[in-house]
Order: structure tokens, then sequence, then C-alpha cells
């Protein structure tokens, strides 16, 4: 670890954004677009978040949904670390209970040889998926198994990362590799850095164990955001100083888009929503044309789910969204702002990002 490991957590403010600005990044696909065409626009997207000054760019675990192309969050940050140089990436999250620890610390302990100093690693206990996809993937029916044992899977994986197994554990002798124990073999030398344990949540459990570890929290705003005070109150009120943070930091994902036309901004929203209609029915399909949404027929409990849904995305103008994440910023306390744009066409996603950016005044590429 870093003298200071809080160096790694805590970002800088740019411009005139009341907190760090960073990217979660879905890798969608659209209709119509292939899954090429969504990884070519997230190498595109890095590019951008780190010219124009965001924080860091965390890529999200989904399994078994054809509108979302990153199911192997750590092949995908690979790629991005070969096409970017100084922004921080990471997962939002890899899904813990989907995987052995071992195998976890030995792809981010490569990824931090590949971009040392530059690597997050957000953690959740949630699928990622339906309960089908989570057993095939687990390859065990017990699902709510993998969910409580959790701290344990999470201990198992600092012990991992750090390599200090006590003497006599069975694992005391399995090392991950690139790691600490690179350091201890004759003539080794080793990174000082190790990748920043995160903790995800879209409830309290996360936001209280993260505050007892004295972790920084990442909250799911974008589709929780009923739960988004409570569980940050709770995340606070439960931390304790460990040897990362001396104070607690949160950072919550935020369903953000910002178009050139306000009226554009509701047509992408509505495609959005109309795809979210489709998953949470058990119709996952691709992300929708905006043209295809407005000739669809809501039934009034969808148009309802709509309303409510896109009451939590901040779209519009530029001046729209900033004014919104300001006022969601100052609500909610929170340290650093992820912001998620969601809509068909990655040309939409990467000019979103582009004019929150002028917005702010965010440095702009030399």
């Amino acid at each position: 670890m870093p003298a200071d490991p809080a160096e790694e957590i805590r970002g800088t403010a740019h411009g005139t954004a009341p907190v760090p600005l960073s990217v979660l990044d879905l890798v969608t696909v659209g209709a119509g677009r292939t899954a090429t065409d969504a990884l070519r626009t997230s190498v595109d997207l890095a590019r951008l978040a780190e010219s124009r000054g965001y924080h860091r760019h965390w890529v999200a675990e989904h399994h078994s949904m054809p509108g979302v192309a990153s199911s192997s969050p750590a092949v995908i940050l690979a790629h991005l670390a070969a096409h970017t140089e100084r922004i921080r990436l990471g997962s939002g999250g890899v899904m813990l209970p989907n995987h052995a620890p071992l195998v976890i610390a030995e792809q981010f302990g490569t990824l931090e040889a590949l971009a040392p100093g530059r690597i997050d690693l957000g953690l959740g206990r949630a699928p990622g998926t339906d309960g089908a996809t989570a057993a095939a993937l687990r390859r065990t029916d017990r699902l709510n198994e993998g969910a409580d044992d959790f701290p344990q899977q999470l201990a198992e994986l600092t012990r991992f990362l750090d390599d200090d197994f006590p003497d006599g554990h069975p694992y005391a002798r399995i090392h991950a590799v690139p790691g600490p124990v690179q350091a201890t073999s004759p003539g080794g030398v080793q990174s000082p850095h190790r990748p920043p344990v995160w903790l995800l949540g879209s409830s309290g459990f996360s936001a209280r164990l993260a505050g007892v570890l004295g972790l920084p929290f990442a909250f799911a705003h974008h589709f929780s955001a009923q739960n988004t005070v409570p569980a940050l109150d709770l995340y606070r009120e439960s931390f304790r100083p460990s040897g990362i943070l001396d104070a607690p930091y949160a950072v919550i994902g935020v369903s953000a888009l910002a178009t050139d036309d306000e009226k554009e901004a509701r047509r992408q929203v509505l495609a959005a929503a109309l795809n979210m209609v489709r998953l949470r029915t058990g119709r996952p399909g691709l992300v929708p044309t905006p043209q295809e949404a407005e000739a669809y027929d809501f039934s009034p409990t969808e148009r309802e789910f709509v309303d409510s849904w896109n009451a939590n995305v901040v779209h519009g103008t530029a001046d729209e969204v900033r004014t919104g994440l300001d006022e969601l910023q100052k609500r909610t306390g929170a340290d650093e702002l992820m912001l998620t744009a969601n809509a068909h066409g990655g040309d939409i996603r990467l000019r979103s990002y582009e004019l929150i950016a002028d917005a702010y005044g965010l440095p702009t590429p030399v």
C-alpha cells in the first residue's frame, strides 16, 4: 500500500464543479449497433474523460443482458488502460459472490501491474443479473448463501491482495500474482500500489460494512434513489477511521444526460426507460431507438414506472444538468458524482460528457 492510501481514493474537483466528477460506463449496446461499437465508444469515452478532467472511469459487471456488454470488467479495464495514461480505472463493480476471491486478486493485481497507481477495485454483493444466470455463474443455486458470506469473501480477498494470511491458515502458502509476494522473492521489487477496495451498494448493508471497515463507499443512486440519503447517513454514522481513510468518502452513481436540445434529452431518456421496462419485466434487449420508444404503447403501469424512473435522471440542456447535479450533491453531501449517460447511441453519450465538462469549465485538451 502507498504511504497514504487516501491519495488514491479522494479526487480533486475541477472548474466550478462542487466535487470531482467521474464516469460510470455500462458499455450499452443500442439497437442496430454491435458490442464492438459499444466497446469502441468506451475507449473514446475514457479518452474524453481523461482529457477533460473527470477523475475516474468505472465499468460495471452485468450478465445475460443483450444491451449491456460489460460482463467482463477486468478485460475491458485492461483494454482501457492501454488507451489512457492518467485517469483512474476501476470496477463499479465486480460482483464478488460470482467469483473466487483469489481470481479477483489475480485479475486486479494484473491490472495494477498494467496501470500502476490507477486501478480501483469496487465490489458488490448482488449478482448483477437474474437468479438463473447467477446460479450458472456460481455453479450453485444457493444464492443467498453467497450474499450472506460477503464479509467473509471480502476478508479473504483483502488477505490475498495484501498477501498476509497468518501462519497456519490453509491459504498461507497461496499467493495472488502479480502481488506483494514478488517483493519478498529473491531479487524481487514490487510496486508500492495496491488497488484500493471500495464497497458498492443500493441499500444499507454495504453502507454499514464500508463504514465499520473504514472503506470508501459508492451508492447506486441511479437505480435506488429513494435509499440514497439513508444509506449515506448510515455509512457516515458507522464510519470508523482505518489505515485506508480517516474520514468517510462517498460517491454516488447518477444517471445524467445533457444534450444540445432539451427535447432530444427527453427522447433519449424515454428510450432508456423503455429498456428498463423490458428488463424489469423479464424481456431484456438492446437499448431501443428514440423512434421506437416514441411509438411504443406504454400501459398505465409502465407509464407510471417510466415517470418514476425518469424523475431521478438528471437530463436536459447542459445548464439544466449542471443545476440538477449541484442540487443533488448539496442534498446528499456526496464527495464525488459518478455520471452514467444512458442513451441509444454512443455519439449522444460522448456529447453528454463533453457538454457537462463545458458547463463546469473543466480542463480542455491541450
